[in-house]
């Protein structure tokens, strides 16, 4: 037996293995221990999640989430699969996103945001209820699947740069 005292295996062990051999570690920081001390042993340390003002998670999910609840109320049509397939190819989900190299940087008017949408078109399309930040995800999302609606029909039929 070696000087260095060896982790005790448990069922948990196992899965660690198991999702770190199939590269997905990360994972099991969300995953409660099995035979670890209640909640009621010892006092909590756990933080809650950065939510928005309405309650959703703040990150892509949330931002997605919320933009699709408030275009079912405007009758604005578009899926979570369309958006998230429009973000990740305009910014790659980076809300601060902005292009200074196209044709719209080029005349002073730079695509902005998680759809990378400009200025006048931000402004035209804004949804009443959302903030007038171009960058804030929410109002971003639902100004540029606005527009979609508007020119494609929906965001969902917007397979390139628009």
């Amino acid at each position: 037996m070696s000087a260095v005292a060896q982790p005790r295996r448990t069922r948990n062990s196992r899965l660690v293995r198991a999702l770190t051999a199939a590269g997905t570690g990360a994972a099991v920081l969300a995953l409660p221990l099995i035979g670890a001390a209640s909640a009621s042993a010892a006092p909590s340390t756990a933080t809650t999640a950065a939510t928005t003002p309405a309650g959703y998670p703040d990150n892509l999910d949330g931002w997605i989430r919320e933009s699709l609840a408030i275009m079912a109320e405007k009758h604005i049509p578009g899926t979570y699969n369309g958006i998230y397939r429009n973000i990740i190819r305009e910014s790659s989900g980076n809300p601060k996103a902005i292009n200074l190299w196209d044709s719209n940087a080029a005349k002073g008017i730079p695509s902005k945001g998680l759809l990378q949408v400009i200025d006048p078109t931000f402004n035209a399309y804004h949804v009443a209820g959302t903030s007038f930040d171009i960058y804030d995800p929410v109002a971003n999302i639902t100004a540029a699947c606005n527009y979609a609606a508007a020119r494609y029909g929906s965001i969902d039929n917007v397979f390139g740069a628009y």
